[in-house]
């Protein structure tokens, strides 16, 4: 079992580790540009080009976007309940719960628990909390996006290609799905190393409070995520990335947006950078638990 976990994490360590140390080093990393280019041309390429090879029960795939839906929801209650009951603001600590690191931390580490399937599985909750983070997320932050600019993003496009090509069970042309392909294998390597790099640059304080915090979120993630994968009763590979996407550390996204909205942005760099350190212990306890059950 060590080496199998080992197998898990170390491609995501290793990676972040190196985003990490390029960027203390002082080396030049030009984020916005290669979150821009992630986020508009290699991670919609990952989602067809995973969708469209992947044999995927569509009733399963609904049922991951429905739980995702209700996570973030019953999140939000967490959130919005410990907020009143620590005197916390609210549009901090909420968002915070919500949205969890299913991009740069859920993919990678789906892709090699469970394999493409587990990946195509993991897409789905990817691109629905994405859709809500990039929406009532950004509103919640204060740094909000128009809806036109949401409905126009490259991966919510991509989505509506690949549930296209699933639904009438349609083969992209050879040249066309190798581009993808290609274009896609960017996104699980950049998304690490931007991490590494991300993780570098911010400064936490409270570390105590961060770690309980971002400690709790993650346990109430994955036991939320186990409750509605159970209510769903979702076939077990489906259970393992539910409760695994729903236990990832808070998105260095809602730092961004904090930055942006100058809303307390000190308390939400603790809470990425305080869950992101537990994460690296806490997600493999759970990879224990459902790598077997998962096959």
């Amino acid at each position: 079992m060590f080496f199998e976990l080992f197998a898990v994490m170390a491609p995501v360590l290793i990676v972040a580790g190196i985003g990490y140390g390029w960027a203390r080093s002082g080396q030049a990393y030009p984020t916005e540009f290669v979150t821009r280019l992630v986020l508009n041309i290699s991670t919609p390429c990952l989602v067809l080009s995973t969708l469209s090879r992947a044999e995927i029960d569509l009733e399963i795939f609904g049922q991951m976007a429905l739980g995702c839906v209700v996570i973030t929801l019953l999140m939000a209650v967490v959130g919005w309940v410990l907020s009143r009951t620590i005197n916390a603001d609210p549009k901090v600590l909420v968002p915070a719960y919500m949205f969890p690191n299913t991009g740069n931390m859920g993919l990678p580490i789906s892709l090699y628990a469970f394999g493409e399937p587990g990946l195509a599985l993991a897409v789905a909750f990817f691109v629905v909390l994405s859709v809500g983070h990039f929406s009532v997320g950004m509103i919640l932050s204060g740094a909000a996006e128009s809806w036109r600019r949401l409905l126009l993003n490259p991966v919510i496009l991509s989505l509506g290609v690949a549930l296209v090509v699933l639904l009438l069970d349609l083969q992209l042309p050879r040249w066309l799905g190798n581009t993808i392909d290609l274009l896609g294998s960017l996104s699980i390597p950049m998304m690490l190393l931007t991490l590494g790099v991300s993780l570098a640059s911010i400064r936490p304080k409270q570390v105590g409070k961060g770690m309980a915090l971002g400690g709790l979120r993650m346990l109430c993630g994955a036991a939320i995520g186990w409750g509605i994968a159970l209510a769903l009763d979702l076939p077990p590979l489906a259970q393992g990335v539910l409760v695994l996407q729903a236990a990832m550390p808070v998105a260095v996204f809602n730092y961004l947006f904090a930055v942006k909205a100058n809303r307390s942005p000190e308390t939400v760099a603790s809470l990425v950078i305080c869950s992101t350190l537990l994460s690296f212990i806490f997600i493999p306890l759970l990879l224990i638990w459902w790598l077997p059950a998962a096959g």
